[in-house]
């Protein structure tokens, strides 16, 4: 069994500039934990394979396309591939979403 705590995985560096931390990294799929405090967020980007978010803790809004949500804990939400998305932190507490791609892409996204 491999266990992953959050708290010793090193921030990942990113042209989001965020707190963006590998937790499972495998061929069939890819998952991050990203932290955003208050007025920060995603680059408008496009991954070239499915997604889904789920939020771990706090509340903000994610874009998927031209549809902007307010979300909060335990929700998950779908992006397909191809597709528009974005994570924003407008509020006063952390937002904290796993990001699941599946499977691994073997490009970069789109940053818009």
């Amino acid at each position: 069994m491999k266990i992953i705590d959050p708290e010793n995985v090193k921030i990942k560096e990113t042209p989001h500039k965020v707190d963006v931390r590998p937790m499972y990294d495998h061929e069939n799929a890819q998952a991050l934990l990203i932290t955003l405090k208050r007025g920060e967020s995603l680059l408008p980007h496009i991954t070239p394979v499915d997604v889904f978010f789920f939020v771990h803790k706090g509340r903000g809004q994610v874009r998927v396309g031209d549809e902007i949500e307010e979300v909060s804990e335990g929700m998950v939400i779908e992006s397909p591939r191809d597709m528009i998305h974005s994570l924003m932190n407008p509020f006063e507490d952390e937002f904290r979403v796993l990001v699941v791609k599946a499977p691994r892409p073997v490009s970069a996204s789109r940053i818009l």
